[in-house]
């Protein structure tokens, strides 16, 4: 594995992505890729990055989310620290910005410059997929976020998989499991379940993986059961966001005709006809 593709996978890795399947950064996470020891330094550098979006005509509000956090002190005090959810073209602006003598800048400014264009396509793309076309893509998402999500459990301890990922399920499902889920929506013995949702159901999904991930990593969560109770507590945490929202609860959501491996299937039949 080359610098570049290190890199790559350091970035990869601290990436976030939300309900929307948006992906963004923090600011403190990427400061410590980019070697910046000094957050007073680093927030010069994002300074910058914003007047250079603003040159471009862009809106910052778009790109630099305020994202403060609260820190315990010691006895018992806390601490309010800045941050920013940053865009992927935030990421962009603040590696061109950055000290281009620090060879993680340099390699920073190829990773971003690449994706962003990448990321600017496949937006541009999504809003013109069908639905079959936004389930294909969810999905793919879905399985790279669990890969990931495994790695991490790994880490935190879990070593029956099979029930953390129900507690994830049954937060979101209203205590459903994966099995009670399969068998609503009428499928065969060990059939993908997430191959049976459509692109929003995939999308709730795909925030659970990575929000479990993400606070996995940022509780430093070492336990088994702590890993299936924040499991459960972020599933439970989007149902009672898609209540609020007004929006429909995932079991309530309609399973689509034919799974996407009937899908892929019917793809290649007509490659081969063709």
């Amino acid at each position: 594995m080359n610098e570049l593709e290190k890199t790559t996978k350091k970035f990869e890795e601290i990436k976030h992505i939300d309900e929307y399947g948006v992906e963004y950064w923090f600011a403190r996470e990427l400061q410590n890729i980019l070697d910046y020891k000094e957050w007073r330094k680093f927030e010069g550098v994002i300074q910058k990055a914003k007047e250079a979006c603003i040159n471009s005509n862009m809106e910052i509000i778009y790109h630099f989310v305020g994202a403060d956090k609260t820190i315990k002190m010691p006895k018992g005090a806390s601490k309010i620290v800045n941050d920013y959810r940053l865009s992927r073209y935030a990421c962009y602006l603040i590696a061109q910005n950055g000290d281009s003598r620090k060879q993680v800048i340099a390699l920073a400014q190829t990773y971003f410059a690449v994706q962003t264009r990448k990321q600017e396509i496949s937006e541009l793309e999504y809003s013109n997929l069908s639905e079959d076309e936004k389930r294909f893509y969810q999905r793919n998402l879905t399985k790279k976020g669990n890969y990931s999500l495994n790695q991490t459990a790994r880490k935190a301890g879990v070593k029956n998989f099979d029930r953390f990922h129900n507690y994830g399920y049954k937060g979101l499902y209203n205590g459903e499991t994966a099995d009670d889920i399969a068998k609503r929506k009428g499928l065969r013995y060990r059939e993908d379940i997430l191959d049976n949702m459509g692109s929003e159901e995939l999308a709730a999904n795909l925030f659970r993986i990575t929000q479990t991930e993400s606070k996995l990593k940022r509780e430093n969560i070492k336990t088994e059961s702590a890993a299936n109770k924040a499991h459960y507590t972020v599933g439970n945490n989007i149902r009672e966001v898609i209540r609020k929202n007004g929006g429909t609860m995932p079991e309530d959501l309609p399973t689509p005709k034919k799974s996407l491996k009937e899908l892929e299937k019917e793809r290649k039949n007509n490659i081969i006809k063709n």
